[in-house]
């Protein structure tokens, strides 16, 4: 029994120590170097409700992507009445309705029809009755609209969430909402107009040759040929990261390759130091570049980002190995921005900002203040309760306590969870569960004394006892904040985190701490008489 009571002890001291040590960066204000790499860093991170942070709704502009839908239609009608030798007067799109299409002949109208049963099976036939002759119009139906709606709000929720992960907030809360809408709660932000920009950045990426059959300058002072266009260079002011147009350049209207077969963009630096976005195509985009870069030697192959040229490098040679990079003068934060951006894919459809909340860190402070004193009134309430009701018994309970706390702490810095207000309520309702627990041993340990049994045996008959009874009411408390961490969001998934930790530590201190504490008095030291 003593070696056995030895080893429990020692269980109960390291896993103080360790909870001392994930607690210390918390509580320290500057680790030595040693600390470095050795022992936990992880502090306490405080949710947006604690530490302030940046609170955004965004409305997503689903319309956009239905007129993006209806063009790329269009593009693939023109294509198939090409094919098929149909000569039109007109096709065009007609809002977001659907598409508008007048024939030479009548007689074409039949071939129109099976194109639209076989390949635009979406779209309603009708003749335009404000047009005479073979005038028709291709109706999108309200089913499919809504499907188009519906992806772009969640392809928009996919990039952002893909952006603010990769841009390093912690515990960040995207949700979708009715309307197309997102909430965004972003804790700890400190560079709001950083975060927006990310978030609405487009990252429209192509691949363009530079049109070498007269300079920019001619094109700009005469006419610009047919099929090209003008672009203009761009470079990021190194103290603001605003873009500056600066040169223009003439280039082939006809894209290559855009950024959809981006596989991996990550910030690396030059032989001078200074960074640029480095690229890796997935093995389509890599046959596509190296069949580009083949077809075009010697020529200057521009890299368009959101029609803006970041780099027009001269094609060397033949490049099979589905790399490029996109150089200019960045900074770090501008270059791993735009990296985050081109890993995540660009946004199918605008997004607007409809709400924009900072909250303060005096908010969070406040918050913190008052939970922290709600804390402190109830453990003292509970604590003194239990040393007037249970005498030196409800001293040990107290003593498991402000261990279960402990532990709660040191497991939120360990696991690099996040601790909200409902979180602090998760702790005080664990508190109770807590004491809990120690109450119903108490009475068992009390109802054996009353038949006249020795301590060591009431001890003993009052844990085997209340056992049960414990494990039944934290189990099932357990299950269901299990339940709502999964299926909650936000302030719900902060209060389930600490209540599940803290049903994990309650049982620890109030089955194993404190029986380790009544045998060492009533077992290794002998005493007598058990004041509860």
């Amino acid at each position: 029994m003593l070696k056995n009571l030895r080893l429990r002890g020692v269980i109960v001291l390291v896993l103080i120590l360790l909870a001392f040590l994930y607690l210390t960066p918390t509580l320290s204000g500057k680790l030595p170097g040693w600390w470095s790499g050795i022992l936990p860093q992880e502090k306490i991170h405080l949710g947006l409700d604690l530490q302030g942070g940046m609170h955004l709704i965004l409305g997503v502009e689903v319309d956009k992507a239905v007129e993006n839908a209806l063009d790329m239609d269009l593009e693939g009608l023109r294509t198939d009445l090409r094919e098929k030798n149909i000569r039109f007067q007109e096709l065009r799109r007609q809002g977001i309705e659907g598409l508008a299409v007048t024939l030479m002949r009548e007689e074409d109208e039949e071939v129109l029809r099976e194109l639209v049963a076989t390949r635009y099976h979406e779209y309603r036939k009708e003749a335009d009755p404000k047009k005479e002759g073979p005038s028709y119009r291709l109706v999108l139906n309200s089913e499919a609209k809504t499907q188009v709606r519906q992806m772009a709000a969640d392809q928009v929720l996919k990039s952002v969430r893909n952006r603010i992960d990769q841009f390093g907030v912690s515990e960040p809360d995207i949700r979708p909402q009715e309307d197309y809408r997102l909430l965004i709660q972003l804790p700890g932000v400190k560079d709001p107009d950083r975060a927006i920009a990310l978030i609405n950045q487009t990252a429209l990426l192509e691949f363009k040759l530079v049109d070498e059959s007269m300079t920019a300058k001619a094109a700009l002072d005469g006419s610009i040929p047919p099929g090209s266009e003008i672009l203009y260079e761009v470079s990021a002011n190194p103290d603001t990261g605003e873009l500056i147009k600066t040169t223009p350049v003439l280039l082939k209207k006809r894209t290559l390759l855009t950024g959809e077969y981006v596989k991996d963009a990550s910030v690396r630096f030059d032989q001078y130091s200074e960074p640029y976005v480095s690229l890796s195509f997935d093995s389509k985009g890599a046959r596509q570049f190296a069949r580009i870069t083949e077809e075009n030697v010697g020529k200057k192959l521009a890299i368009v980002l959101d029609n803006n040229v970041h780099s027009a490098p001269v094609i060397n040679e033949p490049i099979p190995s589905g790399e490029a990079m996109i150089s200019g003068s960045y900074t770090i934060d501008t270059a791993r921005d735009l990296a985050i951006v081109l890993r995540a894919g660009a946004l199918p459809a605008p997004v607007k900002i409809l709400e924009e909340r900072t909250v303060g860190p005096s908010l969070g402070q406040d918050s913190i203040d008052k939970g922290r004193n709600s804390m402190i009134v109830g453990g003292v309430v509970v604590l003194v309760f239990m040393v007037i009701y249970y005498g030196f018994a409800g001293l040990i309970a107290d003593l498991a306590v402000l261990l279960n706390i402990l532990f709660i702490m040191a497991a939120l810095a360990g696991l690099e969870a996040t601790l909200t207000l409902p979180g602090i309520a998760g702790m005080i309702l664990t508190v109770g569960m807590a004491v809990d627990a120690n109450v119903l041993i108490f009475e068992r340990i009390r109802e054996e004394l009353r038949l006249g049994k020795p301590p060591r045996a009431a001890i003993e008959g009052g844990y085997s006892k209340a056992l049960v009874t414990i494990l039944d009411a934290n189990v099932t408390t357990l299950i269901v904040a299990l339940v709502l961490f999964q299926f909650g969001t936000g302030p719900i998934r902060g209060f389930a985190v600490t209540l599940s930790i803290g049903i994990i530590a309650s049982l620890i201190t109030a089955i194993f701490v404190t029986r380790v504490v009544f045998d060492y008095l009533y077992v290794h030291r002998r005493w007598k008489k058990i004041s509860i």
